[in-house]
């Protein structure tokens, strides 16, 4: 005659299993949140201008310390010109460093923008405005929440004496732009006039 031996099994806690599958539910989810994510970056003008801002600063002040070393007399145009050019070379160099840096993720929950200084993350329905105002070089997009704001450039073509010395902003700007006021659902509320000739857009929630 056989016998057979009784198996215990562990008794199954409920409240476990359905933590468990909250956890899982949670893991799918995000990771269809990440495969949805759109990731833009910004148009890189070449460094040429921010070498040549260096190169002139160096110039002015190699000079400056030469004159002091050999103990002729310093003139005042000096650092009247060295100023305003170390001034330049470091805003060039800060503006290129944080381009460099940019970047703008777009997903089906909202949208991500940092640029190596700051870090800014706003849902879809926290947007509350958008304007859109006339630049230099493409239209300066600035969106706002109700705690945070961040803004960026379309894309625009730098040139002088007509010729084209790079593009900078975003390639996809104006695509961006429209789906920030798709996925938020603002409306044009009023047009802002910015210059003679220059008009800037408000948008908001109706």
């Amino acid at each position: 005659m056989l016998s057979l031996s009784r198996r215990t099994f562990p008794a199954i806690n409920q409240d476990e299993t359905l933590l468990e599958l909250e956890q899982i539910s949670f893991i799918i989810y995000f990771m269809d949140s990440e495969q949805d994510v759109k990731e833009y970056r910004p148009e890189l003008i070449p460094r040429r201008g921010e070498a040549i801002a260096w190169l002139g600063t160096l110039m002015v002040v190699g000079t400056w310390v030469i004159l002091i070393l050999i103990g002729n007399r310093v003139s005042f145009w000096l650092p009247i010109l060295g100023v305003p050019l170390a001034l330049v070379a470091i805003g060039i160099s800060l503006g290129n460093w944080m381009d460099r840096r940019t970047i703008l993720k777009v997903s089906s929950l909202g949208i991500n923008f940092r640029n190596g200084l700051r870090r800014v993350e706003i849902g879809w329905n926290d947007i509350r405005e958008v304007r859109v105002l006339p630049a230099q070089w493409g239209k300066k997009v600035q969106v706002f929440s109700e705690g945070s704001y961040f803004g960026f450039h379309t894309l625009g073509e730098v040139s002088a004496h007509g010729k084209s010395l790079g593009r900078t902003g975003f390639k996809e700007g104006e695509q961006i732009l429209k789906m920030i006021l798709d996925q938020a659902d603002l409306k044009l509320v009023q047009q802002v006039d910015v210059g003679n000739t220059q008009e800037g857009y408000y948008y908001a929630r109706e």
